[in-house]
């Protein structure tokens, strides 16, 4: 169940946005343990590096999203291709398996968001999944895909801790 959804304002500081995610883990949306899955990707391996340093009590998993055909881990961080966080995402909500809570401030930006992804297929015959041409953003679904990859992993090494929010 999806409990909380938020955008940080474009341009705001990580150590704020840290300081935002140190606080909604310990106003209890993570009762029981939590894991986050953050995006490493570009810039935001700085961001990954600020969680861990403090203290969240959380799993801080860096996931760097790629174009690739294959998951892999490397250096203690994720490539995951953003076809298959997508299509996790898509199976989740095929199967019932996901629920968005009703009257959460951004639910409405959340659900045209996941109207507005599409999958084009570029000149080079490469296929590019986003929002882009649709004039929104497209960061609370692929938020949403991480948070969903995490919470399918099963694997070894993997807790079966619940993440904030869902």
């Amino acid at each position: 169940m999806v409990r909380q959804v938020e955008r940080a304002q474009l341009g705001t500081p990580y150590p704020q946005v840290v300081e935002r995610v140190r606080t909604v883990v310990r106003a209890g949306l993570a009762e029981g343990g939590c894991a986050l899955a953050v995006d490493a990707t570009g810039v935001g391996a700085p961001v990954v590096d600020m969680l861990r340093g403090v203290g969240l009590g959380c799993e801080v998993m860096a996931v760097s999203i790629t174009g690739g055909d294959k998951e892999r881990q490397s250096h203690g961080v994720w490539n995951v291709p953003k076809k298959d966080l997508m299509a996790g995402l898509q199976m989740m909500l095929e199967r019932d398996e996901l629920k968005i809570a009703r009257g959460l401030r951004l639910t409405g930006a959340l659900l045209k968001e996941l109207v507005d992804v599409k999958s084009v297929m570029g000149s080079g015959g490469r296929i590019r999944m986003g929002a882009d041409g649709a004039g929104e953003h497209d960061d609370l679904v692929i938020a949403l895909a991480l948070a969903c990859w995490r919470a399918r992993r099963k694997t070894a090494g993997f807790g079966t801790q619940r993440l904030p929010g869902i």
